[in-house]
């Protein structure tokens, strides 16, 4: 059966679609971050300290888990109509979260918020895919990275300004940073109503929801156990143990149900596409990678160099103009050459050496030998975020553009939130120990110092930093260069992660990018074969 020739858009059309994808992505990336230097005055409004995790983690656990549903579900029903419910859904969970009146609706509403956002990250890239061939879509997904870079540091920067003000407009501070989505949320929703014309293509279905169910409680699972019980029971609790049992256990029954299934939501022979399980792979370093960076930074900056949650915002701003920078340069590259491989290579050993660099802070470093760390980092991540997107899109068949992309975004989140659960154990675990034995060495040497000093607060430095106002100045020394010694052991952590992304960088196969007339090809192929 023929179908129709596939509209080719114009830069402008782009332009405008990539106003309204930029608009919902940023929504989603900034959501990630703006609550963490907000949570203080959340958790005093609501007396919900023991739970706090739990309303990073919530949105977290959706958006990971969800994402890679999207790509099948737009396959099947269609991008815009998917996307657009994507917004809605995020935009409900924003207004609810605002409008939350104790932690558990908080935390309920932000799970919410996250099961639009995985639909959001994951269906920006997949669209773009649909409507920009290859060769010509570095020059706009490095826009996206720019996104990325922006939301790293508007999150605890616009998180921190919200939560320091009592009122604005007569609404308590904080919940502004759920009520600032509505207009931009609105905006995008308007956008692709206008502008996001994509020919459905009618093809008979069917809704894998075995599959769905395992891959989504496998994922919950082990996120649960990385996220949530390791860090705050230890790694060998009996709780953490079961939930990675049971989380490895549907693994095991999603692959087995999957490679059964008529049509399921993650086909497994994707995986022997090699650019495929090579970028998967890539995806989770580099979102590792990534959090770790943006975690740790402002924590260096809050704890060692005295910044206010503001300060440690804009002194990211470094991080953000080395990925926005190189995002764009990149692009245009690939864009104009059609190469694409040297550049994972040389971000992933950017990244590397920037970590690497970020042993060497002290309690005296100056801001501008950390901006050179950060933008060596950024720029890594710049260069090689967007460019494994273009690779894995330009490798698989059209048909299944929807659920390879989004899959690449599932991996890259699993990575971030591995990535900051592992990071923040080894910070935990070396502060404790730093400080005992710091603690232990200064009332050897100097006990005048430690006389009258009540080691309980040490325990207590371990969980709530403000007590180190506190201590006494020579106390205040020791716990210091405690914290800087165990921040030099989570970047030497680091630093091997994404130096095992070089590798996989360099074992990439180049392949020419497909052109405005290949991809139109490609694209009436895939429908002739749905249709027919």
């Amino acid at each position: 059966m023929s179908t129709a020739p596939v509209k080719e858009h114009t830069h402008r059309e782009i332009m405008v679609i990539l106003g309204g994808l930029m608009t919902g992505l940023l929504l989603a990336a900034l959501d990630q971050t703006i609550v963490s230097t907000a949570l203080k005055s959340i958790v005093e409004d609501f007396n919900g300290l023991n739970h706090y995790t739990w309303v990073v983690t919530a949105y977290l656990l959706t958006s990971t888990a969800s994402t890679p549903l999207y790509g099948k579900i737009s396959d099947i029903y269609g991008r815009r109509v998917v996307f657009q419910f994507a917004i809605v859904t995020f935009l409900i969970g924003s207004f609810l979260a605002g409008a939350s009146q104790n932690m558990t609706e908080l935390i309920a509403t932000r799970a919410l918020q996250g099961l639009g956002a995985g639909g959001l990250m994951a269906l920006t890239f997949v669209i773009i895919g649909d409507i920009v061939p290859p060769r010509e879509r570095g020059r706009y997904q490095g826009y996206f990275g720019a996104v990325w870079g922006l939301s790293s540091v508007a999150g605890p920067l616009l998180g921190g300004f919200f939560s320091d003000h009592a009122t604005i407009l007569g609404i308590t501070g904080w919940r502004w940073i759920f009520y600032i989505n509505l207009p931009f949320g609105i905006a995008a929703l308007l956008i692709t109503s206008a502008v996001l014309h994509i020919p459905k293509v009618k093809r008979e279905h069917s809704i894998d929801y075995l599959g769905a169910l395992l891959m989504v409680t496998a994922t919950v699972s082990i996120l649960l156990t990385v996220s949530i019980y390791g860090p705050e029971h230890g790694w060998l609790d009996a709780r953490t143990i079961g939930y990675f049992i049971a989380g490895l256990i549907l693994v095991a029954l999603f692959i087995y149900w999957e490679s059964k299934a008529k049509e399921p939501i993650l086909p497994l022979e994707l995986f022997k596409n090699h650019t495929f399980t090579l970028t998967s792979i890539l995806g989770a370093v580099i979102g590792a990678g990534m959090f770790g960076a943006i975690v740790m930074l402002p924590l260096y900056l809050q704890v060692v160099k005295g910044a206010s949650a503001t300060e440690a915002g804009l002194k990211l701003i470094p991080l953000m103009l080395g990925i926005v920078s190189t995002s764009i340069f990149s692009g245009k590259a690939i864009s104009k050459t059609g190469k694409y491989k040297k550049f994972p290579i040389m971000g992933t050993t950017l990244m590397t050496v920037g970590i690497l660099l970020m042993v060497t802070l002290t309690r005296e470093t100056p801001f501008w030998q950390l901006a050179i760390f950060s933008i060596l980092v950024g720029a890594g991540l710049g260069l090689s975020m967007q460019t494994i997107v273009i690779a894995l899109q330009n490798s698989v068949d059209f048909k299944d553009m929807g659920v390879a992309t989004s899959s690449n975004t599932f991996f890259r989140s699993l990575g971030s939130v591995f990535g900051t659960a592992l990071f923040g154990s080894i910070l935990t675990n070396r502060v404790a120990h730093y400080l005992q034995s710091g603690f232990t060495d200064l009332a050897a040497t100097n006990p005048d110092a430690v006389s009258g000093f009540d080691p309980e607060k040490l325990q207590q430095l371990s969980s709530n930093t403000s007590v180190l106002k506190e201590l006494p100045v020579v106390v205040q020394n020791t716990a210091l260069d405690a914290f800087v010694n165990s921040f030099h052991v989570v970047f030497l952590a680091a630093a091997p992660v994404t130096a095992l992304g070089i590798i996989l960088a360099l074992m990439l196969r180049e392949a020419p990018l497909r052109t405005n007339k290949d991809y139109a090809a490609a694209r009436e192929e895939a429908a002739g074969e749905a249709l027919g």
